[in-house]
């Protein structure tokens, strides 16, 4: 006899949750869904069902999959924070010189993101699918990234230079590692290992002191 799918839900669901511990499940739920089947598989049922909880707390707890898909944005498991983004001593990072910090950005948002597979695959899922949910996490990330720009790199919100080497340092990363996943090698660099990585970033940091320093 076949044996009923496993969901992340299922383990608990004869044991009473309290409100924070249901949301976490549902939140989570969605990451796991993105992940394994895109953003046209996303609902408020098969959400439910990853979960193992009643569909009706989606709307009592998030007013809607809308609501619940900005919570899931707003998890550190999807997107890196701030902190995360400038290091261990934030104090150190706003003291660098700007090239430093570009530098210092590219090397943390790149260990970052590879280690969070499912915003990986979430990335992957984005470039071929297009709607308000897709709209919604990048309008998200996008913020996250202003917020942090202002926090920490307030010179950098009025140079074009800087801004446009950010957008191609962070496409790139995000290409390359989504990437990565799958494909070995990209212009002769081996993705699959770490010196490979460490020439990307080093080309970034002459690129940093040519322009900013």
């Amino acid at each position: 006899m076949r044996k009923p799918k496993k969901t992340l839900g299922s383990a608990a669901l004869d044991r009473p949750r309290d409100r924070a511990t249901t949301e976490a499940l549902m939140v989570k739920a969605v990451g796991h869904l993105l992940a394994r089947k895109g953003f046209k598989a996303l609902g408020v049922n098969a959400v439910a069902r990853e979960a193992g909880v009643d569909k009706v707390l989606i709307y009592r707890y998030f007013n809607g999959l809308p609501g619940l898909m900005k919570a899931f944005g707003r998890g550190s498991d999807f997107w890196p924070s701030a902190g995360e983004l400038a290091g261990d001593a934030p104090e150190h990072f706003r003291a660098l010189p700007l090239a430093d910090r570009m530098s210092a950005l590219a090397r943390n948002y790149l260990d970052a993101i590879r280690k969070r597979p499912v915003t990986q695959e979430i990335m992957a899922w984005e470039l071929i699918e297009r709607n308000q949910l897709t709209a919604d996490l990048e309008d998200l990330r996008e913020h996250r990234m202003v917020q942090f720009f202002e926090e920490f790199m307030p010179e950098s919100i009025h140079h074009p230079d800087f801004m446009a080497l950010s957008a191609i340092v962070g496409a790139a990363i995000n290409y390359l590692v989504t990437r990565s996943r799958h494909t070995r090698f990209f212009s002769g660099v081996d993705l699959s290992q770490d010196y490979g990585w460490q020439s990307l970033l080093a080309t970034i940091d002459n690129l940093s002191n040519s322009m900013f320093r």
